[in-house]
């Protein structure tokens, strides 16, 4: 059962193939097999998930319509709120938290009659690239276990590799969806800023975050997408255009399509990288896809202006905990100046902590000129040289990720660690969808990637050509030896 895509899976249910119990059954005992050496999961939901099953089970033997996800287990990153359950963001400040609400994009999944399996480890606060500042406890790679599953959404995308749900849900705020599904080998899709509302999201970086689907295949991606995209009352950022059926844009075809490389910006790949993205391109050259090379030499700065404007917002969308409004308050506070400092002291970890700092810096008087206002320019010009790319071509072709998976506990240089994603932030700055699509293995046998940008709210064109490229290389169809 752990084998079938969500489409595949939805298709048995509808048929009677399977029941909507017997799927909960499989997958949360698949969870209790595997999951306590990967540390996927923070929190499984399984009475909810009984009592969901047999409703859906009930339903389906009434001859009652089905939704486009009926029967398909989901994990959900835990930063996104679900009515009733405890929402940690990996952090040992919200151990105490339970959601007053359920998230939009939740809330579309579950009116599509998913099944939402539980909530998944991340970086604390969606603060990392390697899942390793997680409060709560470390996530391990599927396809080697001493390594790294990338970050923040290290969660969700280990559980995906490993086959214990077919869909989970990540947040991308700068590449924390495509970085970690390229070093898990699976498909991660970051969407156009809006198109998936952010209502119920627990914010870091206001202007980049964005929710969005891992899954082991390209077209589970455009089913999720197609069920949580659309205008949300709730979130003034989202997009007012409606969504496509990205289900049925999925045509494969590589012909014609022009694809910009910005090859003077990657001219320092490692060697191996650069081997796997050149035989990339070649086999999309070979299906018929135009090569252009394009100037993105701008997008060196990407690095830099994130960690200022993604600190700045952080700092200040943090500020709420407190231990007074939200947050486990400190045993140890005697006065409220002291519940204030010693309850962010105890509740949030050196990287939150880092990032808080940063972010305050870089607002404080006499320095938001010098480095926030300056930074919001610079982003501007790099949002325009991805117009000027995209007058050349229809996609742009990159690396997701500098690196393959590296061993736990290997980077200890916080800024060395903000460089594994290089070639995805500049996405997030400039609001644009992106997806990362495995593009073979290494020879220690971990993934490679490729990622495709388009232009924004061309999910449609991303979609398929991804597909395409899917269909061509077959690397989605392989699997970690745990997951078999």
């Amino acid at each position: 059962m752990h084998h079938l895509s969500a489409h595949q899976l939805s298709d048995a249910f509808k048929k009677g193939e399977f029941s909507a119990t017997t799927i909960v059954d499989h997958f949360l005992s698949r969870i209790r097999q595997h999951d306590e050496v990967l540390g996927s999961f923070l929190n499984l939901f399984e009475d909810r998930l009984h009592d969901t099953a047999k409703k859906l089970d009930h339903k389906r033997q009434m001859n009652q319509p089905l939704g486009k996800l009926a029967g398909v287990p989901i994990g959900i990153k835990d930063n996104i709120h679900i009515k009733d359950e405890i929402t940690t963001c990996g952090s040992q400040f919200l151990l105490n938290y339970r959601a007053l609400f359920t998230a939009t994009a939740c809330q579309r999944l579950e009116d599509e009659d998913a099944l939402l399996l539980g909530k998944m480890n991340l970086d604390e606060f969606a603060m990392g690239s390697s899942c390793e500042n997680s409060s709560i406890k470390p996530t391990r790679n599927p396809w080697n276990l001493d390594y790294v599953p990338g970050g923040s959404s290290g969660g969700s995308a280990a559980a995906v590799a490993a086959r214990l749900c077919p869909i989970s849900l990540g947040t991308d705020t700068g590449g924390s969806i495509r970085q970690p599904a390229s070093l898990c080998g699976i498909v991660g899709l970051k969407p156009t800023y809006g198109r998936i509302s952010r209502y119920g999201l627990v914010a870091f970086g206001t202007s980049l975050d964005q929710i969005g689907p891992f899954s082991t295949n390209v077209a589970d991606s455009a089913l999720a997408l197609e069920v949580m995209a659309g205008r949300c009352a709730n979130d003034g950022t989202s997009l007012r255009e409606k969504p496509m059926n990205y289900s049925q844009e999925l045509h494969g075809s590589l012909k014609g399509v022009k694809i910009g490389v910005p090859w003077h910006f990657l001219e320092n790949l490692n060697d191996d990288v650069k081997a796997n993205f050149e035989q990339s391109i070649e086999t999309l050259k070979n299906a018929g896809a135009t090569i252009v090379e394009v100037n993105l030499d701008k997008l060196k700065y990407s690095i830099a202006v994130y960690y200022i404007v993604a600190t700045a917002e952080a700092s200040t969308n943090l500020a709420r905990f407190d231990g007074i409004r939200f947050g486990v308050r400190s045993n140890d506070a005697k006065t409220l100046d002291e519940v204030y400092d010693m309850s962010k002291e105890d509740g949030f970890g050196p990287e939150v902590k880092r990032r808080i700092a940063l972010g305050t810096y870089v607002l404080s008087s006499g320095f938001k000129d010098d480095f926030f206002n300056k930074a919001l320019k610079v982003r501007r010009i790099i949002y325009n040289e991805y117009q000027n790319a995209f007058k050349q071509c229809d996609l742009i072709a990159m690396p997701t990720s500098p690196f393959t998976a590296f061993k736990i506990g290997a980077i200890h240089d916080p800024l060395q660690m903000y460089l594994a994603d290089i070639y995805t932030i500049s996405v997030n700055l400039a609001g644009l969808p992106g997806i990362s699509i495995p593009s073979g293995f290494s020879n220690d046998g971990l993934p490679y990637s490729l990622q495709l940008i388009a232009a924004q709210k061309q999910e449609h064109t991303l979609l398929s050509a991804a597909h395409g490229f899917e269909t061509i290389t077959g690397f989605t169809k392989k699997m970690p030896e745990m997951a078999k």
